[in-house]
């Protein structure tokens, strides 16, 4: 009997699904993921018919992955300062027009090597843009209480287009040819942009015209260094790629050398990873309220590297395979954990620019990985690489022990009322700048310790906010009576940071507050850098 859609989103693993807006965009992204697979899978395909030279295959992967690392962070300003909804659109544009002229080359006959690695390099464009802009929606159309879910979704929607794009690659190649892959690409990729067009996304609400581009990268960048919770995960992140890379990026030759067996082997194997990933995924829901991230982290690590071992010296393909399969459960486990975290741990302001930046340490730790990983089998074995690997995972978890991606309860982020800007005695331009705002405080000498520790929090929040430099003063005449000032590029940038005001600021507000004495509110004022003509300095 078929199961309807109620039934299936009545299910707590499906339950974003009862969100139209998710499923529609869950939906175009896999079919963007598909042909994302199907891409890469023929391109190299091609390659090996254009030219014998191995260096050119290889860097088929090179042209396809470099791009991430060139625009994850520019690519997540982007999507954070302009319209989501058009930009991804865009995006999906830009992959559809360039599988186009794949096609049109391809079926005339006139695709190069060259051509081929270019247009592989502008694909992974589309596709290093596309990323960071669909991580930041998600948390927008999802209730927070199924944000976890979404994240599994998205991890299945990833592991089963892993394994229909390059099966329904290779069945159509061997059918009619690989020109015909790139035309179904176009096909998938207008699909999604339709999709994405559809999409009605909620306006935003400022009255203040957009970042500049350079500082949005700026105080992206900003507020990521300041935050103890995404150091911490991109410290993770790299890390886990950096050891499990190694079976993936060996794993045609582990199925060739070790296993005796030709592509269809790899195939399996490919199939196993991606359908274990697809049953943890299903499942990281219910182990969600068992285990935190933190825990994740450590059973992904430790089952990852016994399993990338258990692989490399099963005498039998049979066991093998198992073994990649969980390898695959405990591959998506830590992945989704960690992203999860990462999603948490950022506002909605600063979210793309943000996952780019985890983006560009996830990719950058599996290009180094398989890199190293490959160099050690090419001056030792495959076997004594995934070991090696294996056993890096443990010993970088253990050395990183400390670090946490929990932190306990989860800031909330939800926008909120900071200060009213008083009117002003003298006009000032949006341009105008710095600005320096100065905040004095009356407090009880006795509670100086406990004050400092909250101005502390402060001076963390402020630079996640973008201000330029942040300080705090104690007056050497007047006890407890303290002087907190912080600098904003521009009169226009400091409204724009009291915009970007969260429900956790406020809090962070109220226990400020908590130690002023005196009926009167902290004194705060505002100064606006004056430019003086003439130049240099008097003295």
């Amino acid at each position: 009997m078929p199961i309807s859609l109620n039934q299936l989103t009545n299910s707590a693993t499906f339950a974003p699904f009862r969100t139209t807006v998710f499923r529609n965009l869950w939906l175009a992204t896999f079919a963007a993921n598909v042909a994302m697979w199907m891409n890469d899978v023929t391109a190299a395909w091609v390659m090996t018919s254009l030219t014998p030279s191995p260096v050119m295959v290889a860097l088929v992967q090179t042209a396809s992955t470099l791009p991430v690392f060139l625009l994850g962070l520019p690519s997540g300003a982007l999507a954070d300062i302009i319209d989501r909804r058009r930009y991804f659109a865009v995006t999906q544009l830009w992959v559809a027009g360039n599988a186009l002229v794949l096609a049109a080359l391809s079926l005339t006959g006139l695709l190069t090597a060259p051509l081929l690695l270019v247009l592989t390099f502008a694909n992974g464009i589309g596709l290093a843009m596309r990323w960071p802009v669909f991580s930041a929606i998600v948390p927008e159309v999802v209730p927070r209480e199924h944000l976890g879910e979404a994240m599994a979704l998205n991890g299945i929607s990833m592991n089963l287009s892993r394994v229909v794009g390059p099966v329904t690659a290779g069945a159509i190649i061997s059918a009619v040819g690989s020109g015909m892959v790139f035309v179904l690409n176009v096909v998938l990729a207008v699909a999604a942009f339709v999709t994405i067009v559809r999409w009605r996304s909620q306006p935003r609400t400022s009255t203040l015209p957009g970042e500049r581009f350079v500082g949005a990268m700026r105080v992206g960048w900003q507020h990521v260094r300041q935050s103890p919770r995404m150091k911490a995960v991109l410290v993770r992140i790299f890390f886990f790629f950096l050891h499990s890379s190694a079976l993936l990026a060996l794993l045609p030759l582990i199925a060739r050398e070790l296993h005796g067996a030709g592509p269809g082997t790899y195939t399996a194997m490919l199939a196993c990873i991606g359908g274990g990933a697809i049953v943890a995924a299903m499942q990281f829901p219910r182990w969600r309220e068992r285990f935190d991230r933190n825990q994740f982290v450590v059973i992904g690590t430790f089952v990852h590297a016994a399993m990338s071992v258990l692989v490399v010296l099963s005498p039998t393909l049979w066991l093998a395979l198992p073994a990649i399969a969980v390898l695959g459960m405990a591959w998506i486990s830590t992945a989704n954990s960690l992203t999860l975290a990462a999603q948490m741990a950022l506002p909605n302001w600063v979210r793309a620019r943000g996952m780019a930046i985890y983006q560009v340490a996830l990719m950058g730790g599996a290009a180094a990985g398989s890199y190293l990983w490959g160099q050690v089998a090419g001056l030792s074995s495959v076997r004594v690489a995934v070991i090696a690997a294996a056993a890096a995972g443990v010993l970088l978890w253990l050395l990183t022990r400390r670090l946490s991606v929990e932190g306990g309860t989860d800031p909330d982020f939800s926008p909120a009322r900071s200060g009213a800007v008083p009117e002003l005695a003298v006009p000032v331009a949006p341009d105008e700048g710095p600005v320096m705002v100065t905040i004095e405080y009356q407090i009880d000498p006795v509670q100086a310790e406990a004050f400092a520790e909250v101005m502390q929090k402060t001076r963390r929040a402020r630079l996640q906010q973008g201000v330029l430099s942040w300080g705090l003063f104690r007056d050497a005449t007047v006890r407890g009576r303290y002087i907190e000032y912080f600098v904003d590029e521009t009169w226009i940038e400091h409204l724009r940071r009291l915009e970007r005001f969260t429900a956790a600021d406020a809090g962070l507000r109220e226990q400020r507050l908590a130690f002023h004495r005196g009926s009167a509110p902290p004194k705060v004022t505002r100064f606006v850098a004056e430019n003086l003509r003439g130049g240099g300095s008097p003295f």
